[in-house]
């Protein structure tokens, strides 16, 4: 069975390339969302598998929606994403409950790599 995946990115096209990469591997994208608040929404209405989710985003960042989403299900597994490659980001991330980190511009195979794993 196919997981179920809720991707949360302030940049469409960003949204388009990781469901692109997503939906050719076997994934089913179930919901999409542009900020940390919509995709808390979203979290809580779909209850996907995974949540792919970017850090740096309007109105709540990603890093706030982690803990928020951690909230509502301990269980949650949540990859985080950013342009910046920056440490304190990627331990803020990990530390907030994010199973893992890829940096942008995404190389597919990576992507598939980090939702495998987080599956596991």
């Amino acid at each position: 069975m196919s997981a179920n995946v809720l991707i949360v990115d302030d940049a469409a096209f960003m949204r388009m390339m990781v469901k692109d990469i997503l939906t050719k591997n076997g994934f089913n994208v179930v919901g999409e969302a542009e900020n940390g608040a919509v995709a808390v929404e979203k979290y809580t209405e779909l209850n996907p598998d995974l949540v792919i989710m970017d850090i740096t985003m309007p109105e709540m960042d990603g890093l706030q929606a982690v803990r928020e989403i951690r909230k509502i299900s301990s269980q949650a597994r949540i990859i985080m994403c950013s342009a910046m490659g920056q440490q304190a980001m990627v331990i803020d991330a990990i530390q907030s409950g994010a199973k893992d980190f890829i940096v942008k511009p995404f190389q597919a195979d990576r992507v598939i790599e980090a939702v495998n794993k987080a599956l596991k």
